[in-house]
């Protein structure tokens, strides 16, 4: 265990008030690649730019396409809770962490077992028809053969914030309001590039601010604490070493 990974151990120890704020690399261990990278989302050629495909606006002008696109690049139904995500739930358990804080869509945080998710961009296990706003699950978009429809004859829409859509204020305010409170803010897999999510660690008022990302970001130099390694290893290992109650 790395002399990082061991402070990082004594700060879960010491605190009762984490609150955890993650982005695509706390997924990627769980094989769904980000968006980014060099080999992410990004960096592969389609008709449109992923930013225009991912837009409100192409959605209602190209449902078809934006729904094929979605279904087969942003879906990932065999994708399982990593360590990451498992250590967390662990970290609820033990009543130590009070929020997830997270920019991905994919809902393994839920399916790991943490009740307190506060999901900046939604989420793709959530879809409504636009029209009389019924529920449906993901297995009704992975099913489409072309645009998903209600019973009703709406648009089935995934939960998810696409590009020229606002985020849920109630969601950002209640973010917000858990880093306030937090005496450690654990941020991880994330370059805390994309606004405005990113900018909540600025009301961040704690003792500890730490950063778990394999490459570095603009806020390192404000952290207590850096790891640059896999965040999985390190917080399954600084978990280990807690004493359970």
């Amino acid at each position: 265990m790395s002399k990082e990974v061991n402070e990082l151990a004594k700060i879960l120890q010491d605190s009762n008030y984490i609150v955890f704020f993650g982005g695509a690399g706390v997924s990627t261990e769980s094989g769904i690649p980000d968006f980014r990278s060099a080999d992410g989302l990004y960096s592969e050629s389609y008709a449109y730019p992923p930013e225009t495909i991912l837009s409100r606006s192409f959605f209602e002008s190209h449902t078809e396409e934006f729904i094929c696109f979605y279904r087969d690049k942003l879906l990932h139904p065999d994708a399982k809770p990593n360590k990451a995500h498992l250590a967390l739930a662990e970290l609820e358990k033990l009543g130590k962490l009070k929020a997830v804080i997270t920019q991905n869509v994919d809902g393994l945080h839920t399916l790991a077992g943490n009740d307190n998710v506060l999901e900046l961009h939604g989420s793709a296990l959530r879809n409504f028809c636009m029209s009389c706003n019924e529920s449906y699950s993901v297995e009704t978009i992975i099913q489409s053969t072309k645009i998903p429809r209600c019973s009703c004859g709406g648009i089935i829409k995934p939960d998810v914030v696409l590009f020229e859509e606002a985020l849920d204020q109630s969601v950002m305010s209640r973010a917000i309001s858990a880093v306030a409170d937090a005496d450690v803010l654990i941020i991880g897999g994330t370059s805390l590039n994309v606004y405005p999510a990113a900018g909540m660690v600025n009301y961040f008022r704690g003792s500890k601010l730490v950063l778990i990302n394999k490459s570095k970001t603009a806020y390192d130099g404000y952290a207590d604490l850096v790891i640059n390694e896999s965040i999985g290893k390190a917080l399954d290992e600084a978990l280990k070493t807690i004493p359970l109650p």
